[in-house]
């Protein structure tokens, strides 16, 4: 089966990891990803001309096509390879919407009395801002409507000094249509430990994978400014210390009934369906979803599928999903980034990679924002590259990841915290006083 990853990152390079077994390969992708290069038949191109990416699709004779990031589905990639006889593991425009359109995804809540929303309002004016604001008895949480590549919310308390200044930003996400759209959103913010579910779905079923939880903030401690994540890890259990199984149920609840809620209001969903939940006092509430794996916890989760990637590929298109089987075993992701990060000034620089040390540790590495030239591999501004431990447990996931970032060098830095002990009990006594 000749099988077409669209998209550049480390989340396309875990793809076509997962893939590369089992079908013919085939890779649209802007820069020059290593890791990709050296398993599949590719094409540079930019993945938003959909047309080109259609194109490129019908040459090759691809049967299915998995479409990796949020920006190519906006814009109809999956209903364009359609046209073309291409089946697809992704959602088309309208019911990528649940992401691309955050005011959509709040009314469907809304609408279908889904549990797990939050207060929020949508606004397209400065004057309602300000009067919403004045009334408003509870931090806020300041959103662009669209897509911003994860760096465009802001939050009373962290980024925001308080409701005034929250004012100034939405009226600054307004007026510069940041997201593609005149409007923002307003919402309260939630008080617990976030997490990740990821489910793969067919249009009517759902099948859940292990619960992950994402590091967004550049800094240890969980400083600094929101970036596409620092990394995240998952436990062998198939959830995390602080959540419960009623806690994971729960969540996969609201999932199945927003699944219902985009057929019903635009189109049967088939792709992944990225759920990020706040686990508050009384339980789940969602912050909001993506329309695809999440980057990085889809580096968690898909070197741990024991069910093959192209069975669950073809389940998916053909509309007969069942229940996904992973192994009871620990992950950890670290993303090393460009020193500076995000405001980094060491673009364009070269790495070096020992990819045979880091698997020889038990750890793999999946390529993110790099490009490959004759000379070696050198970095862009963004994220340069994930390192996942698996282990038998959290400790001796953490202790292969960050082992095996020895093996990385250059102008690179991450995150020593993320999957330790003392930073998981930190999570675990803030649940306990959350619930207490």
């Amino acid at each position: 089966m000749n099988v077409l990853v669209v998209g550049t990152g480390a989340r396309e390079h875990a793809i076509c990891e997962s893939l590369k077994d089992d079908v013919e390969l085939f890779s649209y992708m802007s820069n020059k990803n290593p890791g990709i290069a050296k398993i599949a038949t590719f094409k540079q191109g930019n993945e938003g001309e959909v047309e080109k990416v259609a194109k490129y699709a019908e040459e090759k004779n691809i049967d299915i096509a998995v479409i990796g990031p949020e920006g190519p589905l906006g814009k109809g990639i999956v209903d364009e390879l359609e046209k073309h006889g291409v089946s697809c593991v992704g959602p088309n425009i309208e019911a990528a919407k649940i992401e691309t359109d955050k005011s959509f995804m709040r009314k469907l809540f809304e609408d279908y009395r889904i549990k797990g929303s939050v207060i929020y309002k949508v606004f397209d004016n400065y004057e309602d801002i300000v009067e919403f604001l004045d009334d408003f008895d509870r931090d806020a949480v300041v959103k662009p409507v669209g897509l911003t590549g994860g760096k465009g919310v802001k939050i009373v308390g962290d980024h925001l000094k308080d409701n005034q200044e929250a004012k100034t930003y939405a009226k600054e996400v307004m007026e510069t249509k940041m997201g593609g759209f005149p409007q923002v959103i307003i919402e309260e913010r939630l008080i617990g430990e976030e997490f990740t579910v990821q489910a793969f779905c067919d249009g009517n079923n759902l099948a859940a994978m292990p619960v992950a939880q994402d590091h967004p903030c550049a800094f240890e401690g969980g400083r600094g400014p929101i970036t596409g994540g620092m990394g995240s890890f998952s436990d062998n259990n198939g959830i995390l210390p602080f959540l419960t199984q009623d806690d994971y149920e729960s969540s996969v609840d609201i999932m199945k009934d927003t699944l219902t809620a985009i057929k019903n209001e635009a189109s049967p969903y088939k792709g992944i369906l990225y759920g990020q939940f706040m686990l508050c006092e009384d339980g789940p509430k969602l912050i909001e979803y993506n329309a695809r794996f999440g980057d990085p916890e889809v580096m968690n989760v898909l070197p741990l599928m024991k069910t093959k990637m192209i069975d669950v590929c073809e389940a998916i298109v053909d509309g007969n999903l069942k229940k996904i089987s992973f192994e009871e075993k620990a992950s950890v992701c670290k993303y090393l980034v460009p020193d500076g990060y995000p405001e980094t000034k060491f673009a364009n620089m070269p790495i070096k990679v020992d990819e045979d040390k880091i698997n020889s540790l038990g750890a793999k590495v999946f390529y993110a924002a790099v490009n490959q030239k004759d000379d070696g591999i050198y970095t862009t501004s963004s994220r340069a590259l994930g390192v996942v431990g698996i282990g038998n447990s959290l400790p001796d996931s953490e202790a292969i990841a960050e082992e095996a970032c020895k093996y990385v060098s250059g102008n690179l830095y991450h995150r020593k915290d993320i999957g330790t002990t003392e930073l998981i009990q930190k999570r675990i006594r803030h649940m306990k006083e959350i619930r207490d």
